[in-house]
């Protein structure tokens, strides 16, 4: 499906980045892969296996010159772009009367303006491959969360970023987004599942019980749906939003 197509996956050393880079990957495709840092770049190719279809593409994409030293790298070693999606992502849950500016800016420089950044930096490679992008935000971009005032923001901003770019980059350049609920994670288990002040006791049946479906997701599981989006199946799709979350976004519970 992707065999020998053009791929950066940013956030892609670890986590749902990582397993959409896999996916990729394992279809044939050429993917840059995008840590924050040379080292853990590296490391996120070695556990793909390494070889010459994966290309090391370390940045920060917090600021924009970081965005466009990762687009570029890509584009260049790629020699062009034909899927970017962004999937570096940082979460974190704090009150508004601890938020500070610092804070607050970590995490939307990340989420919003590095999202934001790339697809700018992308956006000639994409015109001319005619291509598409797939934003990585979250169900707590389409609802409120306790303590997630800021995260919140972030990802709410990258749903409706996805919502107005479609009309703008139509008809050459597709753009949609997922929106995925509690998956397993390094960051998920760190934050939520393991957040305890007792060493034996975890959060786990708290954080799966979220879900109507019981249960959290799995990274190759929003992977399948990113290649979906990014797929000539989906020609006909952009500016959506797709949530996978087991069901969290659809009701309340009574």
């Amino acid at each position: 499906m992707f065999h020998d197509r053009r791929i950066l996956v940013t956030g892609s050393s670890r986590g749902i980045g990582w397993a959409t880079a896999k996916a990729f990957h394992d279809t044939g495709a050429r993917v840059a892969v995008n840590g924050r840092t040379a080292e853990s770049t590296a490391a996120g190719i070695e556990r793909l296996g390494g070889g010459e279809r994966l290309i090391e593409a370390p940045g920060d994409i917090a600021t924009v010159a970081g965005c466009e030293a990762v687009v570029g790298i890509a584009v260049d070693a790629l020699g062009g772009l034909d899927v970017l999606v962004n999937s570096a992502g940082v979460g974190k849950g704090l009150s508004i009367e601890e938020g500070d500016e610092a804070f607050y800016d970590s995490i939307m420089n990340v989420n919003l303006k590095g999202t934001y950044f790339c697809c700018r930096a992308a956006m000639p490679a994409l015109r001319e491959s005619r291509g598409n992008i797939v934003n990585v935000a979250s169900d707590a971009g389409l609802m409120g969360g306790a303590l997630l005032s800021v995260y919140c923001a972030s990802k709410g901003g990258v749903v409706l970023l996805t919502r107005a770019l479609s009309r703008d980059l139509a008809p050459d350049v597709r753009i949609n987004c997922v929106c995925p609920g509690y998956v397993d994670t390094d960051m998920v288990r760190r934050d939520w599942i393991d957040k305890t002040d007792d060493p034996a006791a975890t959060l786990r049946d708290e954080v799966e019980a979220f879900a109507p479906m019981g249960r959290i997701g799995k990274p190759e599981e929003i992977a399948g749906a990113i290649l979906y989006l990014a797929s000539d199946q989906a020609g006909f799709v952009t500016g959506a939003a797709l949530s996978i979350d087991g069901g969290s976004t659809a009701s309340h519970q009574i």
